[in-house]
């Protein structure tokens, strides 16, 4: 989606925890910064944070670790890959952002604000979240 930016925190079930959305002018380790903000204000309980490379950038993961007491650990490559490669822990998010478009409202981009694209992310996770729950009691 052309002028934005989505970065999703998700548990290890690929369940929504918290989403940032930005301009596409933002540097990507500054949304993360964002999300770590935002989780650390929902989650007292997190222990270690998994992240792109994006993450490992600056002093970001210094950062994490005075503020939060987390350990954020970068998802590398392998050393010498030269095709495509599942990582592991980042197949998860991938996955997640996978189920999005399904909400239909994410086919595109309809949101004038960023709060509003949050906020439909937000519904179509609890629409999934919801069906799930549904099915598991039958």
């Amino acid at each position: 989606m052309t002028g934005r930016k989505r970065h999703v925190a998700v548990d290890t079930l690929g369940l929504l925890l918290t989403i940032v959305v930005h301009a596409a002018d933002w540097q990507d380790q500054d949304g993360a910064e964002w999300v770590m903000e935002k989780l650390g204000e929902q989650y007292k309980r997190i222990k270690v944070v998994f992240g792109d490379l994006a993450c490992g950038r600056g002093d970001l993961p210094e950062w994490v670790m005075e503020t939060f007491g987390w350990i954020l650990q970068t998802v590398l490559r392998p050393v010498g890959a030269q095709s495509f490669v599942v990582l592991p822990k980042r197949w998860i998010v991938e996955r997640t952002f996978a189920w999005l478009p399904r909400h239909r409202r994410h086919s595109k981009d309809y949101e004038k604000t960023a709060a509003s694209s949050e906020a439909i992310t937000y519904i179509a996770m609890i629409s999934l979240m919801s069906k799930r729950l549904a099915k598991a009691n039958y």
